[in-house]
């Protein structure tokens, strides 16, 4: 840390937390890209702070008491998203929905395609 930034440091705190914020999240959206570590959906970045689909800091795993906070131990995730408990969230949860029931009608489509196919070559004989 340079002199001048511990000087602001303790002169302006608010504004040191501030910049310090906008530098992991704007490392982290390198490493990581634009979307949810979460939902894999795109993140709004020009949000308000505290905005449900503004980015919010997560831990992958809890520190334990007197670790520093790696950004290897770090991603990004909606403010939505990081208020569940788990992976499910209730959008992933609808989008898993669609998809199930959209195999299960590809199923059904081809089962009765297959199955008129039958009928026609059983009359035929």
């Amino acid at each position: 840390m340079q002199p001048n930034a511990v000087i602001a440091r303790y002169l302006n705190p608010w504004k040191f937390k501030r910049q310090e914020l906008q530098r992991r999240v704007a490392e982290l959206r390198n490493r990581d890209g634009d979307n949810c570590s979460r939902c894999r959906r795109p993140m709004r970045f020009d949000l308000p702070r505290g905005h449900d689909t503004g980015p919010k800091i997560e831990q992958i795993v809890s520190a334990l008491p007197g670790q520093s906070e790696g950004l290897e131990n770090l991603c990004l995730c909606h403010g939505r998203c990081n208020s569940q408990p788990s992976d499910y969230t209730g959008e992933v949860q609808e989008r898993i929905r669609r998809k199930n029931e959209a195999a299960l009608l590809s199923n059904s489509r081809s089962r009765s395609a297959s199955a008129g196919r039958k009928s026609v070559s059983a009359a035929g004989d």
